[in-house]
């Protein structure tokens, strides 16, 4: 209903424009003076070498309208016109008596005008650079006094150049009132009408130009910026009174009324840019995309103008006629195809379109046949109806944006939503991985307390469980004390694991020693019950404050030594066990674990439950604070299990190479020395 209602409103438009045009054709009245007015004879003849001085000969009757350039093509200059008419009034009334109105409608190019042999009016210039007064029509009050009651005669002198169709109109006679009437309807038609039509246009092409920047993918609005203003400098040279100071075409002294000229070549300059403009808007606004069409226009309007801007001026008025022609077919053509797409789209857009160019069709054919002078009798319909279209046009393009607007509003509303429920999706699914990662945070809790429960209870429990089979094997009965003993030591290793189950609070040991002395009253203990030989090796004091591990990493170390040495205990049936903890190189620390008992296979042990599960804590544990652990063995002659660690991972890539038993050796001959 609401595209009904649209194309019901463009066609009123349409039907306003067409009523407008209406009126603009002169309509022959009935005379209501009381005297009536006659033309006698038309005469003209080529002025002389001083053409302000009337011939004396030459003088050949013409038929008003008169162009000389066809009955003398290659004049340019003066041409006097003798026009003699008389007044006939009834008699025995005082009609005669009253003042006479005359004029012109149209005089190409300047003028000055006598009656009798008085000179009442001239343009401003009557010499190079001449007066434009073309489109303006003149008109004069004579007093009764300056009025024959027998013959009358007005001389014009016309001033122009033979390229741009110099002659006069038709004189037009009656009472000064009925002369005021129709010569103001003519200069609000061919001036006041001009002058509005070429501000609205600016007008226009400014707003929509502006348009265009803040929204360069709406070119549509460039389009029609660039064709108002087009149009504006159309009827601006139209409008001027005089020449413009414009660029020098031809050098200086290329002729008489070069000026005019130049200002001509430049009118017809802006007649084929408005084409162009206008028919790349019209196929861009109808939703069309022709590059090669366009391109076309582009290069045909570039050879248009360039032909008028060089051509000389034995050619210009052939030039200008067939350029205009074309430009002509060009603008029905488009005008046309416009139709054509409106019947195959049947959009309201479309539709929209094709009524408001019906009217130009319709306007532009009227003028074409003024234009080339197959009706005389009639008013040029663009200076009205380019008003009415302007605005048509500025409608549809508002329309346009005004639909826009309101998709933009509707897809703004629906992101809202989509972000809306993006949002909502998005918490519910942050909800599910916050749930699955406390899972994850669960189960990691507890294969942790399960490598705790292994590290420290259960290398309690394997240390308490040799010394009871140790007593076992030697039938020997352990005292009460000494299972007391046992099972106090069980409970401070729990105590122990709850302790350090969490590093938070934890504090780093000031210096090495202070960190293994726990685990050495511990498993010394172990070692001495079970004849089992040891040696501790630490530095006094870490290299700097700096290089010092962390707390998280001390408890790690502590798990892995833990670990390693109750593997070597339930597992190695060693004599000896060495511990070797010492700062090799900056920010490296390397805890070494070495037994000298029976070995075993290393990639098999992976494949065991009990030293396959040490080994993995161990090396879980040691990712975790950054280090990497080395476990190797030979049947028979020991393990050794090894630490690096990155401290408080500062370094955590590493290539160190050094002679790690080197090392070790000159530190244990060092400590056995002392």
């Amino acid at each position: 209903m609401e595209h009904v209602r649209w194309v019901r409103r463009l066609c009123a438009l349409v039907a306003l424009l067409v009523l407008c045009c209406l009126p603009l054709s002169p309509a022959h009245a009935a005379q209501d003076d009381a005297c009536s007015f006659h033309v006698l004879s038309v005469q003209a003849t080529k002025a002389g070498a001083d053409a302000r001085v009337r011939p004396s000969d030459g003088w050949v009757p013409v038929t008003l309208p008169d162009v000389w350039s066809r009955r003398w093509p290659d004049h340019s200059g003066s041409v006097w016109y003798r026009i003699d008419w008389e007044r006939q009034c009834p008699s025995g009334t005082d009609a005669g008596k009253e003042p006479v109105g005359f004029g012109f409608q149209r005089i190409f190019m300047a003028a000055e005008v006598f009656v009798q042999d008085d000179r009442i009016w001239s343009d401003a210039a009557l010499t190079d650079p001449i007066t434009h007064g073309w489109n303006t029509p003149r008109w004069w009050a004579l007093p009764a006094s300056a009025v024959r009651s027998g013959v009358n005669t007005v001389w014009v002198r016309v001033v122009g150049p033979a390229e741009l169709t110099p002659g006069i109109e038709p004189i037009q006679l009656g009472t000064v009132e009925s002369m005021r009437h129709q010569f103001e309807g003519l200069d609000w038609r061919r001036r006041t009408a001009f002058v509005l039509t070429n501000g609205i246009s600016a007008a226009f092409g400014c707003i929509f130009l502006v348009i265009w920047l803040m929204r360069r993918s709406e070119r549509t609005y460039g389009w029609f910026a660039l064709m108002s203003f087009a149009w504006s400098l159309y009827l601006s040279t139209l409008l001027s009174s005089a020449p413009w100071s414009i660029w020098p075409i031809v050098s200086e002294g290329g002729g008489p009324f070069e000026s005019s000229l130049r200002m001509a070549r430049l009118n017809i300059m802006a007649m084929v840019a408005y084409i162009v403009c206008f028919s790349i808007f019209s196929l861009r606004f109808g939703e069309q995309r022709l590059p090669r069409t366009e391109r076309v226009l582009w290069i045909a309007g570039g050879l248009a103008c360039l032909t008028i801007l060089l051509v000389p001026r034995s050619l210009l008025e052939a030039s200008s006629q067939m350029i205009s022609l074309c430009c002509a077919l060009v603008f029905f053509m488009v005008c046309l195809q416009v139709q054509w797409r409106a019947w195959q789209r049947r959009s309201l857009q479309n539709i929209a379109m094709a009524l408001c160019w019906a009217s130009f069709l319709i306007v532009s054919a009227h003028d074409l046949l003024l234009m080339f002078r197959i009706w005389d009798d009639h008013e040029s319909w663009v200076p009205l109806t380019v008003i009415l279209t302007t605005a048509l046009i500025a409608l549809l393009l508002g329309w346009r944006l005004a639909a826009n607007t309101r998709r933009i509003e509707h897809f703004n509303i629906q992101l809202e939503q989509h972000v809306n429920d993006a949002r909502i999706e998005l918490a519910n699914a942050l909800e599910r991985e916050h749930a699955q990662k406390l899972e994850h945070i669960r189960l990691q809790e507890r294969v942790h307390l399960a490598h705790d429960l292994h590290d420290s209870l259960g290398g309690s429990l394997v240390r308490s469980i040799a010394v009871v089979e140790r007593a076992q094997r030697s039938q020997q009965t352990l005292p009460n004390e000494r299972m007391l003993s046992l099972l106090k030591l069980l409970r401070d290793d729990l105590r122990q694991m709850i302790d350090h189950g969490s590093s938070v609070g934890a504090t780093v040991p000031e210096t090495p020693e202070l960190w293994m002395a726990p685990l050495r009253y511990r498993f010394t203990r172990i070692f001495d019950e079970l004849n089992i030989a040891w040696e501790w090796h630490s530095d006094p004091v870490w290299r700097s404050e700096d290089e010092r591990p962390s707390a998280l990493q001390c408890l790690g170390l502590s798990r892995i030594l833990e670990e390693a040495l109750t593997n070597a205990i339930k597992h190695s049936q060693a004599k000896t066990i060495r511990v070797w903890c010492h700062q090799t190189a900056p920010f490296l620390l390397l805890l070494h674990v070495e037994d000298d008992g029976k070995g075993f296979d290393v990639p098999a042990a992976h494949d065991t439950s009990g030293l396959g599960v040490g080994m993995r804590s161990m090396a879980e544990r040691a990712r975790r604070i950054g280090g990497q652990l080395t476990v190797t063995s030979t049947i028979g002659k020991g393990s050794v299990v090894r630490v690096d660690v990155a401290l408080q991972c500062q370094n955590p890539v590493f290539n160190i190479d050094i002679d790690v038993d080197n090392t070790i050796n000159n530190t244990l001959r060092k400590d056995s020395s002392s």
